[in-house]
């Protein structure tokens, strides 16, 4: 069942954490504060992109603190919803909320480093992911408390 508004606890997931996963999770705090607790798994764990790193940055958003995570390092069942970003996340999410109350919703985000090409073109991918990433916060999770984007 979706639920509308700000869960007390939010975690995103993708495959490495370390493109939309840590995006969705950086971005999500900076629109919603303290409102929620917000983290970020993968599957794998994986050093942070660096185009990421870029596209975020561009935002005024540090992710250097970012620690990549897997579903072993957090208790999945814990967060009130769990967002997937890519379909082996979706499915490690349903296998570890399988007993709990948990929530889990499929958002399916293309893979920017599947792109290839110049730099500005991989940039450019990154930007799409980041821009689709905010606009299904702000629509799945209603408006800001923290500054907008």
């Amino acid at each position: 069942m979706v639920r509308s508004g700000l869960p007390g606890s939010l975690l995103f997931a993708c495959t490495h954490n370390s493109i939309r996963s840590p995006m969705a999770e950086l971005l999500a705090r900076r629109l919603y504060g303290r409102a929620a607790y917000i983290d970020s798994v993968g599957v794998h764990a994986s050093e942070l992109d660096g185009f990421a790193v870029a596209v975020l940055d561009e935002l005024g958003i540090d992710s250097r603190r970012h620690q990549a995570k897997t579903f072993e390092d957090v208790e999945p069942s814990s967060f009130d919803v769990i967002v997937s970003l890519s379909p082996e996340a979706h499915h490690c999410a349903l296998e570890f909320t399988r007993s709990s109350a948990t929530d889990v919703e499929y958002w399916p985000i293309p893979d920017p480093s599947a792109v290839e090409g110049s730099r500005e073109a991989r940039l450019d991918a990154y930007r799409r992911v980041r821009d689709l990433i905010l606009d299904r916060l702000k629509i799945r999770f209603g408006a800001p408390s923290g500054p907008t984007l």
